[in-house]
């Protein structure tokens, strides 16, 4: 363990637990609810309705309550689907939702740059793995013409907002070539929940596609302020899960009162317009700021803004000197992005300002006075 923490030092690619300091750009508070004294005091109402503060086991042993019940039927209502499934991660959601959907003998087609959750769950499941260039819409039919004529299930799975590069994924053409070939689509709508779509409701509910689709996933850790995730689909999808979901199966249910505390936080999200509308404003300012200093921003079109830096030293040290003038950002390095795409990425949430925007954009340019000039698109895409 130490020799290869000691290469990971050498590789400019090691990481430890920091709390953050400042003007906080690496946060997923999208909507600015953790620290809303409305989810708080809904939190504190939930503890005083519920029995007990532990759930006591998992839900088909002890931990199944009223209040999961009713959360689920409420997200699902949200969702604009039949039915929802808790999970008390994200991540727990996205390896119980492949990992038992998917088998040997299936063929999963993914985007190069999905989430490790979505990843890890299509390698336990078996099923031949067919990596898709980023959002290549030609390639992937090319893909599914070449295996059209294999025994197997055929599934395409993606994420709507991008976490690393903040693009939005094209569902509408992913969900075409899904009809064409007869393969199912899976939608991870981590970073789109409460911030896109009508009423935060994310991007397949803002095309009405979400009951088109075998499955979407929405995470409550990020712009909900909660934790854990659903997965929304059709009742027979919901009833499979329960019984084959081994991420739910063997898993201690969350303690009820945070039903509430998520039922509230979705409440709260629907009604949160301005705040949507002022991060659309904000990110949309911060790009063109850094473009026109010379920056690539990739293909961001959301909150998620990320400056490509292209080597882990670059953005280690632009990440640095942000710290040192009141901003926390992190530096993103392979292997959460590909090797010679390192990049600082700037999560912004609905709290932060015009002249916090300004700032940032006049620090970015200081930090990276004294080093060779941004890679270009390009090459940054490699």
């Amino acid at each position: 363990m130490a020799r290869e923490l000691d290469s990971l030092h050498e590789q400019s690619q090691f990481r430890s637990l920091t709390i953050p300091a400042g003007v906080n750009l690496c946060s997923n508070d999208y909507l600015g609810l953790a620290a809303d004294p409305r989810l708080k005091q809904a939190v504190i109402e939930a503890v005083s309705r519920v029995s007990a503060v532990g759930s006591t086991g998992s839900r088909l042993l002890s931990g199944n309550s009223a209040e999961w019940e009713q959360a689920e039927s409420a997200f699902a209502e949200f969702a604009g689907t039949e039915a929802a499934l808790y999970f008390g991660s994200g991540y727990a959601a996205n390896v119980g939702l492949l990992g038992c959907l998917l088998k040997r003998g299936d063929i999963v087609f993914s985007d190069s740059l999905n989430h490790a959750s979505l990843v890890d769950g299509m390698r336990l499941s078996g099923a031949t793995k067919v990596v898709c260039p980023h959002c290549d819409l030609q390639f992937l039919e090319r893909a599914l013409r070449e295996h059209a004529g294999t025994n197997g299930s055929k599934m395409i799975v993606t994420e709507s907002v991008f976490s690393a590069e903040g693009d939005v994924a094209p569902i509408d053409g992913l969900l075409r070539l899904a009809k064409e070939f007869g393969a199912a689509l899976v939608v991870d709508e981590a970073h789109a929940t409460g911030v896109c779509g009508p009423h935060g409701r994310g991007i397949a509910a803002e095309h009405n596609f979400q009951r088109e689709l075998l499955a979407v996933v929405h995470t409550c850790g990020k712009a909900l302020a909660s934790s854990g995730a659903f997965v929304c689909g059709g009742s027979t999808l919901k009833t499979y899960l329960v019984n084959r979901a081994r991420t739910f199966i063997f898993s201690t249910a969350m303690p009820p009162y945070l039903a509430g505390q998520i039922r509230a936080a979705t409440a709260l999200a629907r009604e949160s317009n301005s705040q949507r509308a002022h991060l659309q404003e904000i990110s949309a300012s911060l790009r063109e700021m850094l473009a026109a200093r010379g920056f690539n921003c990739g293909a961001s079109t959301t909150h998620i803004v990320p400056v490509m830096l292209g080597t882990n030293e670059l953005a280690l040290k632009v990440a640095s000197e942000l710290q040192r003038n009141g901003f926390a950002v992190k530096a993103i390095r392979p292997p959460t992005v590909p090797v010679g795409t390192a990049r600082i990425r700037l999560s912004l949430t609905s709290r932060i300002t015009h002249q916090e925007i300004c700032g940032l954009v006049a620090a970015i340019d200081e930090a990276c006075a004294s080093v060779p000039r941004i890679p270009s698109a390009s090459t940054v895409h490699a």
